[in-house]
């Protein structure tokens, strides 16, 4: 549309990452790319972002999921690992708030673990490990329960 009163009329806004989805060959040749490399790109996909429903998905439900993968890792030395569910989602908020998609999920739990996966294996009294949202946000450490039910530390 052409002319100075033709906002909204029939036309749809788009967001800054809607463009990409409409992408030919003659943009990428426009870029500066050389017409040999995009003449190899039988097909060009965008890809949006993740959301924070999409990243807890990726933390918990796969078959190799992180989650999963430190439960393991902390059930050979017979400790159980628990995340709570809205963990997990301050998890994923930290994930869109570094804007580091689903790569970054395990620098993030490896900042939560680094200290607990040091120190339970050197202790055979720890009979489960909590992480709570207090625990991603803040830093502190996770909840460590003794085997037989007593609270052995607690979130400071």
């Amino acid at each position: 549309m052409i002319g100075f009163n033709t906002a909204g009329d029939g036309q749809k806004e788009l967001k800054p990452g809607e463009y990409l989805s409409m992408v030919l060959p003659e943009d990428l040749l426009k870029f500066g790319l050389i017409p040999e490399f995009v003449g190899r790109l039988p097909v060009i996909s965008t890809l949006e972002p993740l959301d924070e429903k999409a990243l807890v998905r990726i933390l918990s439900e796969p078959k190799n999921a992180l989650v999963k993968q430190y439960q393991k890792l902390l059930e050979m030395d017979n400790v159980k690992l628990e995340f709570e569910p809205a963990a997990l989602e301050a998890i994923a908020k930290e994930a869109i708030k570094r804007n580091t998609g689903a790569r970054g999920l395990r620098a993030i739990i490896e900042g939560i673990m680094l200290d607990v996966m040091y120190e339970v294996p050197s202790r055979d009294d720890v009979g489960t490990c909590v992480i709570t949202e207090k625990v991603v946000q803040e830093r502190i450490m996770p909840e460590l329960t003794s085997k037989k039910g007593k609270k052995k530390e607690e979130s400071a």
